[in-house]
């Protein structure tokens, strides 16, 4: 009778033990199933939703170069990557800090990147240079440029018409310093009359801070937050927006080169409507916008100066009257023309390209997908 008991209490213990390593192996399968993220890097960041059902091995990989740092005004990008939207159209994105317009539109010529951020008057001149390695706009995200000439206000400069005879700083490519002949003249200044001094892009602030000049040239939302990083406030310095002095200009673009468009529609037109997706979140919840830029950022990023970066994009670039009737992304053919012939003049190029050989925008998205939000759906950014 003893001997019957001890045999059934090894038994139960052994089907005890048994199920046990049954159950964990059913949790170690069901934890291995779906790996850990790789985490997001400001240099590189892939697209790795799992929330899609699209199977990551038929992602097609777009190469896309940023204009600059990753920044408080790359939101649409790393939300529309956060949200899975790039997987969803079949679309990985790895992309890249960039080191000026310049830099980007050799680099998507010579086929390190398929695609990226860029000022579309550089890329006019570009092509000039290069005919052979055409590229063309495809969108346009920033309806307006951040071109802008900034000056203190203690130096007694308070509208454009006194930057005459002044001295202004600016790295020798500045978009906006080789514009000023056109800017100069718009406003009725004698465009000789000011005396140019040439200094790396990161001492730029630091000249106008310490005087030693009395305005500089740029985009505003590069410049006022490194100016308020070194000691100014915003209620102390003038900002003379082009736009706002008979240079509308357009802003940063997405550009590729032609034969790559050609040869790639589905994969151009899924990767924009993803990201026009990602630019609607934005501007409905700029707040998680910014979350979504600060976590694929690295520890140096300034949250209070991207937080103003992006809402000097919300505020000033983004969105316009005519974004309300060419949608997000698109363009008024009669302005960009116009615009075009300005930097003709202002860059001394030899021809003046029609509208549609710089612009394409056969590959964006219907303009209901790329609506402004109801306003109602708008947040402030917090």
């Amino acid at each position: 009778m003893l001997a019957n008991k001890m045999r059934l209490k090894q038994l139960t213990s052994l089907c005890l033990v048994t199920a046990s390593l049954i159950l964990f192996a059913g949790c170690q399968s069901q934890t291995t199933s779906t790996p850990a993220l790789p985490e997001a890097k400001p240099e590189i960041a892939a697209e790795t939703n799992t929330a899609t059902s699209t199977d990551k091995q038929t992602l097609k990989t777009v190469k896309f170069t940023l204009s600059w740092l990753l920044q408080g005004v790359d939101a649409p990008l790393t939300f529309a990557i956060d949200k899975g939207y790039f997987a969803n159209e079949g679309v990985n994105v790895q992309y890249q800090r960039g080191y000026g317009s310049a830099d980007a539109l050799a680099k998507i010529a010579a086929g390190q990147y398929d695609m990226g951020l860029g000022d579309i008057y550089s890329m006019l001149e570009f092509n000039e240079k290069n005919p052979d390695q055409k590229l063309v706009t495809i969108a346009v995200p920033f309806n307006k440029a951040p071109y802008a000439i900034v000056a203190l206000k203690k130096s007694g400069i308070n509208s454009a018409k006194q930057l005459e005879g002044k001295k202004l700083g600016a790295p020798a490519g500045d978009a906006p310093r080789r514009l000023w002949p056109v800017f100069a003249k718009q406003v009725g200044v004698d465009p000789s009359s000011a005396n140019w001094i040439t200094m790396e892009p990161k001492l730029r602030e630091s000249f106008l801070l310490q005087g030693r000049v009395d305005a500089i040239s740029g985009f505003s939302y590069t410049m006022l937050p490194s100016l308020i990083k070194g000691g100014a406030k915003l209620e102390d310095i003038n900002v003379f927006y082009f736009s706002d002095n008979g240079l509308d200009y357009y802003g940063n673009a997405i550009i590729a080169k032609e034969s790559f468009v050609k040869e790639n529609p589905e994969l151009v037109k899924g990767f924009l409507k993803a990201y026009f997706k990602g630019f609607q979140d934005a501007l409905k919840d700029p707040t998680t916008g910014l979350d979504s830029v600060m976590a694929n950022g690295d520890k140096l990023m300034s949250k209070e100066a991207e937080k103003l970066r992006l809402q000097i994009a919300l505020d000033k670039l983004w969105v316009t009257p005519e974004v309300e009737t060419v949608g997000i992304g698109g363009v008024d053919p009669q302005r960009l023309k116009k615009t075009l012939d300005q930097t003709v003049t202002g860059y001394g190029l030899k021809s003046n390209p029609a509208v549609e050989t710089v612009f394409d925008g056969s590959f964006l998205p219907p303009k209901e997908e790329r609506a402004i939000p109801p306003k109602s759906e708008l947040k402030p950014l917090m």
